[in-house]
């Protein structure tokens, strides 16, 4: 992200606490395979994951976004430390990348002996629920932005006695045409030029739904720092292309696209919903509009909508969250 002139603090909050990451891998569906949704089963399913606090039968589990890790701490300082909503001096915290991710789960060729496999939102759901039970957690509370809000509405129709209440910031129920076609041109893009090339303008895509017109007239008016003579959004753009495709695998890119844009959950399933749960719309974001998220939200049978007001689009959860922590911090701790 470029650097911001960050709104000033509006939690009366402590400082955050070392949260003293512990980063494991485990190998599960060893002896009894995963079924996967295609059809396929998996056995020794790698998931690479991250706890903080003190483990317990309950857990707070935190769904990462379509690039993230389950390194929580370098994504989401905002909400993680002593006092904010995922607090590792008195909640279990967890976060997996998933499988189909390449920050050390398997990856889409792993499971699929060489040849990428379709995954499901609801395969790696099956997948989290079997880690956490090699965890010892009974009980469990979701929490997921963009694609990991995707994922927590997969938690929810996937392993409805596990999860106790859901936080969904910034992510519809299904994706729309719209998002579906924003994924279309980046894999595409993939496709067309694979080795890396690809990879860096799908990054470029996903960018421009990222971020708001205002938020990017905001942060990258006029000329480049970086090459002069170029539009600042230009460089911006490379930049930020070149970023990921140092650390991320375009099947990975592929794979969990399609997932995301295969999930297509029914009203009727929606309703059947009876957790509680917290839905955050984002007021800039032209991705997932807010009005689209707070429709899926009212279909939810115990269900609570609120809006986080910023211009910086859908990366407002990461870059400026605002009211955002107090928010899910309330929730998660009422009654």
């Amino acid at each position: 992200m470029t650097a911001l002139t960050r709104p000033a603090a509006v939690l009366p909050l402590a400082a955050p606490a070392d949260p003293t990451p512990v980063r494991r891998t485990v190998r599960l569906f060893r002896h009894e395979p995963l079924l996967l949704d295609c059809g396929r089963p998996v056995n020794d399913v790698r998931l690479t994951y991250h706890t903080y606090g003190t483990p317990g039968d309950h857990a707070i589990l935190v769904l990462h976004a379509l690039t993230g890790t389950s390194a929580v701490h370098e994504w989401w300082p905002d909400f993680l430390g002593e006092g904010r909503p995922l607090d590792p001096t008195r909640d279990y915290v967890v976060c997996a990348n998933v499988i189909g991710g390449c920050a050390g789960s398997s990856g889409p060729g792993e499971l699929g002996d060489g040849a990428d496999v379709p995954l499901s939102l609801r395969d790696m759901a099956r997948a989290g629920r079997a880690l956490l039970e090699h965890l010892g957690v009974r009980r469990v509370t979701v929490v997921g932005a963009s694609m990991g809000g995707m994922l927590a509405y997969a938690w929810l129709l996937e392993c409805p006695d596990l999860v106790e209440r859901a936080v969904i910031v910034g992510a519809p129920a299904r994706h729309s045409p719209w998002a579906v076609g924003l994924n279309t041109a980046a894999r595409s893009a993939i496709r067309a030029a694979p080795g890396g090339e690809g990879l860096k303008v799908a990054r470029q895509i996903a960018m421009l739904s990222y971020r708001s017109p205002q938020s990017l007239a905001l942060t990258q008016s006029g000329p480049s720092a970086r090459r002069p003579g170029t539009p600042a959004i230009t460089t911006y753009l490379e930049h930020q292309g070149e970023k990921l495709c140092a650390r991320f695998c375009e099947r990975t890119y592929l794979t969990l696209t399609e997932a995301m844009d295969r999930f297509q959950p029914t009203d009727a399933e929606l309703r059947a919903i009876r957790t509680p749960t917290l839905v955050v719309g984002i007021s800039s974001d032209v991705l997932y509009p807010p009005a689209e998220v707070q429709a899926h939200a009212a279909l939810l049978r115990t269900s609570e909508y609120w809006e986080l007001e910023s211009v910086h689009g859908h990366d407002a959860f990461l870059m400026d969250p605002g009211e955002l922590p107090r928010r899910v911090r309330a929730f998660l701790h009422s009654e």
